[in-house]
């Protein structure tokens, strides 16, 4: 069965610039210039109706000011024909995490191109950005006026949770991420970084789920 929601912990970007000797901003150009379209379109074509990916940890503040600011920039510049080519291709976008923290010009332009493409339904595809599992439970437990309430102040309300999670680069854990969402979800860790995730490689993760025998628990 082809999951519904498959969540990607967008890891290695850096690796990716050293190992080919490019600046380290390159390998973060490549996964938004270019890994996120060919991956969004060919998992729309494939049914998969919801894809999560995390761009920026509530943690990735600490890295070295440069490399923080050159991933705003590239945000920033490439927003705009990004959220054009989604919204050509039937794509909703959505993003998650603390935006209180971003550059208020930024926020302005997500606000823009998430309004855009509101009622689109060929896939549904989220942006986590200054996202931590434990600040966006810390922020719903602030916000539920009981604990009924709490899963509809998650950022991911209204989106199921996630049928696979994959983390490229090698790396075998979460990081935080999707901590509530992530709990009977299938993880995957290949070896290959994010600027090296092709759509034949998302075939190849879709086809080790569909190995696996999901339990819930049970």
């Amino acid at each position: 069965m082809i999951p519904t929601h498959i969540a990607v912990v967008m890891d290695g970007n850096r690796r990716w610039a050293k190992e080919h000797r490019l600046p380290i901003l390159e390998g973060h150009r490549r996964v938004a210039n270019r890994v996120l379209e060919q991956l969004v379109a060919h998992a729309a074509d494939r049914g998969i109706n919801y894809m999560t990916f995390w761009a920026f940890s509530t943690e990735n503040w600490g890295r070295a000011q440069s490399e923080v600011k050159g991933i705003m920039y590239i945000l920033k510049q490439g927003l705009g024909p990004f959220g054009r080519k989604m919204m050509a291709k039937g794509v909703r976008l959505k993003v998650i995490g603390d935006l209180s923290r971003i550059d208020p010009e930024l926020r302005t332009s997500i606000g823009d191109v998430v309004e855009k493409t509101k009622n689109n339904t060929k896939i549904t595809v989220t942006i986590a950005l200054n996202y931590g599992g434990r600040d966006e439970i810390r922020r719903a437990v602030r916000r539920a006026k009981n604990k009924n309430d709490f899963e509809k102040y998650l950022d991911t309300h209204g989106i199921p949770d996630p049928d696979f999670i994959i983390r490229t680069g090698g790396e075998q854990r979460l990081s935080g991420f999707l901590l509530w969402q992530g709990q009977y979800s299938e993880l995957y860790f290949p070896e290959f970084l994010m600027p090296d995730f092709t759509p034949a490689r998302l075939d190849a993760a879709i086809e080790e789920f569909e190995k696996r025998k999901r339990r819930f628990g049970v």
